[in-house]
């Protein structure tokens, strides 16, 4: 479930990498079950780091364009802050587990991530989703991609990606993201504003933002499972790539995407009226 908690550091900044699972609907609940999964995995840990994981990232993405006024940088900031709540969070996820999955297939899950290698994997993970590890993936990522090089814990990343869909779903939330705020920023800047443009130049450069975001992925995979024995991640995988692991991922995904893409398209629809009747 490492896609729960590694989307793209580059898409707007240097944490997005680090980013999944946003909800909205105030009115969805979910299933005792579901959450029971949500708490047994780290999910819940994640979610509870989540509006903070997002706020830095869009403000560091902010902060690398060099030219946005430091008070439209706080505001946009406070806006993200507010748009995302663990509460709502937790209750739409486990809403949309419910509507994709069955409940059996649900328990299955939950049974897992009570197994023992689940506990593992949810104890490296919740590890891996708070701020201090934030700033070791970014410090000893060039460090680890050069130790596992050429070795069976390396070769597994592309399993580990293909069943996890952790790369695909960066990529695709950063091209969102990106298009989003591109619509505002060219407010801002007094330009014309042409969603269908922005859209298709921040998608020709989707070939080059999946290079930087597998990487970011991969770096962050290496840095949360290092204290797991291969044969462990390897075992991990395969539950993955099970029916009930494969629909688990595929919902959880989907749920990620939709959950950042609302917000902040609404975000960035509102700060583009507000900078054009400002006339910026």
């Amino acid at each position: 479930m490492l896609s729960r908690r590694f989307l793209p550091a580059q898409l707007t900044g240097g944490l997005l990498c680090l980013i999944l699972l946003f909800a909205g609907g105030a009115r969805a609940q979910g299933s005792d079950l579901a959450h029971s999964v949500i708490r047994n995995s780290a999910l819940a840990t994640v979610i509870d780091q989540y509006p903070k994981m997002l706020t830095q990232g869009v403000v560091q993405g902010l902060s690398q364009t060099g030219n946005v006024d430091p008070l439209i940088k706080g505001a946009i900031s406070g806006m993200i802050g507010q748009a995302f709540n663990s509460a709502s969070i937790r209750r739409e996820l486990a809403a949309d587990l419910d509507r994709g999955m069955s409940e059996a297939a649900l328990g299955e899950v939950n049974d897992w991530y009570q197994s023992p290698l689940g506990r593992e994997v949810t104890m490296l993970e919740r590890a891996a989703a708070l701020p201090v590890a934030w700033r070791e993936i970014e410090k000893r990522g060039p460090m680890l991609a050069e130790k596992y090089e050429g070795t069976e814990r390396a070769k597994l990343f592309a399993d580990f990606d293909r069943a996890s869909r952790a790369t695909q779903s960066a990529v695709d939330t950063a091209v969102a993201i990106q298009t989003a705020f591109g619509t505002a920023m060219a407010a801002f800047n007094g330009a014309v504003v042409d969603v269908e443009a922005i859209r298709k130049r921040v998608e020709s450069q989707r070939p080059m933002l999946r290079g930087v975001v597998e990487q970011q992925v991969y770096t962050g995979y290496l840095y949360t499972y290092e204290a797991m024995p291969t044969d462990q991640l390897r075992s991990y995988i395969q539950f993955m790539e099970t029916s009930e692991g494969s629909q688990f991922n595929r919902v959880v995904t989907e749920s990620v995407h939709d959950a950042i893409i609302e917000p902040i398209e609404t975000i960035g629809a509102g700060l583009a009226r507000l900078f054009g009747a400002s006339g910026r």
